[in-house]
């Protein structure tokens, strides 16, 4: 069957949808068409965002259309939600002065700072991507291959048969050993009582406890604020001097040249010939470790969510794989559509800053509008059968530009794209190789918002009934 496999023939034939007018207006006569909202408060859309953003977002394009806007406690102001792929260019391609990222307002500005490549924008953040870009792109990639697959393989012989288990954790320990590896320069796990030992348990264990729901209250009551408070604080205090540690212990060694991103930040000097601080080091150290492998984590962690549950496609990754090929392009086919079914960030927002059409509606300037990353990825004129987990959608396809948005798009795309994919080929490939699995129940697990990401709300619970 693996030698066999085809594109899906209902998305050759699929026109897509009609084009939508989009983008800033010259002019404006200062009235607006503003999207139809949900009639709820905003507590009430906060919650239930926060509990089932898949519900929620999917229940308020059927009553509402593809534009709408939503209100959360999180914000004064109303966000204005998009799907159409015509709207989502207009947004990645504008002036980066027309439609700055919301990212400088994100939630997880109290926890990465705001020296953060994530959190920053205009032109600190396109000097910080350049910088940080090089690690995790091209031929540099490649040098990880070696991590990640040992550390998948060594993962896999922990497992028990027999036994039901969270996927998600332990797929964070797989994810976190190789951005350790990327940004410490460390082979494999880091060696006990080293700073970066102590650095990634402390790591690990901030991610447990955020997993806990009761974590959404300590995300609440930080949310707008520059700075952390309350328990957050206290958490991140005892971070910091983790983080600091590990920073000290290079600086003593003195080797900047090592090729990892901690010694490319260390070599870093700007305009007037300066080091970064040690609080810029520790907002781009943070951001990287958990930006850089929880989402990979998570979307490893849904892949076998909706394995389990479609008999078909995960019988045919796995005949694929064990044919040892590279499943003609089941694997890559079936990371695409686990991030369209379950994208792990489930919108990006821009701030448009002019006059803006979004079809039919006209919003005014400092507005903010969101791409719906979930609700692009269930469009039925793009997508047939959207709900559907059929990996062979993408066999003989790149995904498209603006329609397939799980990195973000424009001078925002996530700078570790090329490492999460080919983390999620190589751990996908060698679970599915080794390892025979059933869920422990058969009902699909409900996606969770957790701060900016949608994880899987038992962990992505399995059983592995066989290893090889």
């Amino acid at each position: 069957m693996a030698g066999t496999v085809t594109a899906d023939p209902r998305l050759e034939e699929l026109e897509g949808p009609p084009p939508s007018p989009s983008g800033p207006l010259e002019s404006s006569d200062g009235t607006w068409n503003l999207p139809p909202a949900p009639p709820l408060s905003k507590l009430a859309q906060t919650t239930q965002f926060g509990v089932r953003p898949l519900g929620f977002s999917f229940k308020a394009r059927k009553k509402l259309g593809e534009v709408f806007r939503i209100q959360l406690v999180s914000r004064e102001e109303s966000i204005v939600v998009t799907s159409h792929p015509d709207h989502v260019k207009a947004l990645f391609t504008a002036k980066p002065a027309d439609a700055p990222s919301l990212t400088g307002e994100s939630p997880l500005r109290p926890v990465v700072g705001p020296n953060s490549v994530l959190t920053s924008v205009g032109d600190r953040h396109m000097r910080q991507r350049k910088l940080l870009l090089p690690p995790f792109h091209g031929d540099a990639v490649k040098s990880y291959v070696d991590v990640i697959t040992h550390a998948a393989e060594s993962e896999v012989d922990k497992w028990r048969i027999g036994e039901s288990f969270a996927l998600a954790p332990r797929m964070q320990a797989v994810t976190l050993d190789v951005i350790m590896a990327g940004v410490f320069g460390i082979e494999g796990r880091p060696a006990p009582g080293t700073p970066e030992e102590r650095l990634r348990t402390g790591i690990r264990r901030l991610l447990g406890i955020s997993t806990n729901p009761a974590w959404m209250l300590v995300e609440l009551s930080n949310i707008g604020r520059d700075d952390p408070r309350g328990v957050l604080k206290l958490v991140l205090d005892w971070l910091d001097k983790l983080i600091y540690a590990a920073i000290d212990r290079r600086r003593q060694e003195g080797d900047e040249q090592r090729g990892d991103v901690l010694g490319l930040l260390l070599s870093t000097r700007d305009e007037q010939g300066n080091p970064l601080s040690d609080r810029e080091l520790r907002d781009e150290l943070l951001t990287l470790v958990l930006a850089g492998h929880e989402t990979t984590a998570n979307s490893l962690a849904w892949a076998f969510e909706r394995l389990l549950r479609t008999p078909e496609p995960y019988a045919r990754l796995r005949e694929a794989v064990r044919d040892g090929g590279d499943g003609d392009g089941y694997v890559d086919a079936t990371v695409y559509e686990t991030m369209r079914v379950r994208p792990v960030i489930p919108m990006v927002a821009r701030r448009v800053m002019k006059p803006w059409q979004l079809g039919e509606y006209r919003v005014p300037p400092e507005t903010p509008v969101a791409a719906s990353i979930v609700l692009l990825h269930h469009r039925p004129d793009v997508y047939p059968d959207p709900f559907a987990f059929r990996p062979e959608r993408f066999l003989g396809r790149q995904p498209g530009t603006y329609t397939w948005i799980p990195f973000g798009g424009g001078i925002r795309r996530c700078l570790g794209a090329s490492l999460a994919m080919i983390e999620q080929q190589i751990v996908l490939r060698t679970i599915a190789r080794r390892t025979d699995m059933v869920a422990p129940d058969p009902r699909p697990e409900h996606a969770r918002q957790r701060n900016v990401t949608m994880i899987p709300d038992r962990g992505a619970q399995v059983v592995v009934t066989a290893r090889r």
